[in-house]
């Protein structure tokens, strides 16, 4: 079994809204998945990103592949949270 850290569809039609989900490569867009490890919200300005560090970072080491939309997310998310952590 092949998993991979991918975007799951919900939301309204014009309403796009994301879960991020480890689930087998197999298994179609919006079907079962593994486990929901965050969200992301396209449609706010600025994105909403929350991601679930932990549980994507165990996924992560045990082999799960990112797809190139959840890669760029997790850039995204890291690139924001040192800016979160001075604030602190």
């Amino acid at each position: 079994m092949a998993v991979v850290l991918r975007l799951s569809r919900a939301g309204t039609h014009k309403a796009p809204f994301y879960h991020v989900v480890a689930t087998d490569s197999r298994n179609a867009r919006d079907g079962k998945y593994i486990e929901d490890v965050g969200i992301y919200d396209p449609t706010k300005r600025p994105e909403r990103i929350e991601l679930k560090a932990e549980r994507i970072e165990h996924w992560l080491k045990v082999g799960a592949k990112p797809s190139q939309t959840v890669a760029m997310i997790l850039k995204k998310a890291q690139k924001a949270q040192p800016a979160v952590e001075k604030k602190a």
